[in-house]
């Protein structure tokens, strides 16, 4: 297979997955509200997705290096997933709905960090390549948001279910065009898992990245909801995910060059900061377009760059077969267990304290991740990344 078959097959799984991905992030928190769950159970319900990857990617990606091999635990995980998502179809009641998504979402979050290790390690150091191949995973969300929010408000929330049935049997297809892994070179030794975790720059990275998921909590949570109640329509709720994902595609589009010239904790902090902002002005601001417009182009920084910047400082300080496992890691600690208390807090803030000030919460944290960066990741600690 040549690099541009193999980059066809990577971004194809990346654009299915995040096509599923985009039908579910904007709109089920929607979904949750037609059912007449409280903020509470939304935050507890939507909670269950990060929680999950707290413990399941790292026993899966145990499994895989333990294996030798990433893509058939792909393509029974994606296909696992697409059976359980059915179970939405019938469930309505906050406990069947509880236990459906912990199912769904222990299958659901196996795939992605074994796809990016396999990625990383096709690219062989070309970390450059790594946003030429994730932007078509953007191009599908944004494609999903859009469709999906124009659908939506004209069949009502109530069909989400069914589409997602169908994004997800899709994404469970793509998984059978993955390439053959790539191993590990052999002369490539690696540092035990254990010794490699307790680094004081891996500590200070996986801090900010679990702080940089808990501020996300409440966007993940309650944005598509808090647009809503200051009248926006589904429609504009798409177009409103979609102008952050755009954003997120030409960051990634220009992070060969960034990665270049920056290094990546001064990148990281960048995100960071404007992750300050953002969160602020989604809070304080809700009812001016312009600036939920400026907000949501902050993604291309508090998302794109930062998790690019984090997945290619795990590349350098995971080698080996530990890095299967350090994807999942970062995985685990940032979007698992910061974004399940991220969500879980976010469903107490909004009920008793509001938005504004659950949105200020999350700025908070943002800034509490920054000033781990500024001391405790040394720019020398990483190098700049090879295009």
């Amino acid at each position: 297979m040549n690099r541009k078959q193999l980059h066809y097959r990577l971004a194809g799984f990346y654009f299915v997955y995040f096509l599923m991905l985009g039908g579910f992030a904007p709109y089920f928190s929607l979904y949750l509200r037609k059912l007449e769950f409280s903020a509470v159970q939304i935050g507890i319900l939507l909670a269950l997705m990060p929680l999950a990857r707290v413990f399941a990617p790292t026993a899966w990606a145990w499994i895989a290096d333990h294996q030798g091999s990433r893509r058939p635990l792909v393509r029974m995980t994606t296909a696992a997933a697409a059976v359980a998502c059915a179970g939405l179809l019938a469930a309505k009641s906050f406990g069947w709905l509880f236990a459906v998504l912990l199912v769904l979402n222990v299958f659901w979050c196996a795939s992605l960090p074994l796809v990016e290790a396999t990625t990383l390690a096709h690219l062989k150091g070309r970390l450059g390549d790594y946003g030429r191949i994730r932007v078509w995973g953007s191009v599908g969300f944004v494609i999903s948001v859009v469709l999906l929010g124009q659908l939506l408000d004209l069949t009502g929330v109530l069909w989400l279910p069914a589409m997602l049935m169908v994004l997800f049997s899709l994404c469970a297809l793509a998984a059978w065009a993955l390439p053959v892994d790539q191993a590990p070179p052999q002369h490539e030794e690696h540092a035990p898992l254990r010794e490699t975790i307790r680094r004081p720059e891996v500590v200070a990275l996986f801090t900010a990245c679990f702080l940089m998921a808990l501020a996300h909590g409440p966007y993940n949570t309650f944005y598509s909801i808090h647009l809503v109640e200051n009248g926006y329509s589904k429609a504009w709720v798409g177009w409103l995910w979609a102008l952050s994902v755009v954003a997120e595609v030409l960051v990634f589009l220009l992070m060969p060059k960034l990665m270049q010239r920056f290094a990546i904790p001064s990148i990281i902090s960048f995100s960071l900061g404007c992750a300050v902002l953002r969160f602020l002005i989604i809070g304080w601001a809700p009812g001016s377009v312009v600036l939920m417009a400026v907000a949501q182009l902050m993604h291309a920084a508090t998302f794109g760059a930062h998790h690019a910047a984090a997945l290619a400082a795990i590349h350098q300080l995971f080698r080996g077969r530990t890095q299967a496992r350090g994807q999942a890691l970062y995985t685990s600690l940032g979007f698992g267990a910061g974004g399940a208390v991220g969500g879980f807090a976010s469903g107490w803030l909004w009920q008793h304290a509001g938005p504004a000030l659950t949105f200020t919460a999350a700025s908070g944290a943002a800034l509490l991740a920054l000033l781990v960066v500024v001391q405790r990741l040394r720019p020398s600690a990483l190098a700049h990344s090879p295009a």
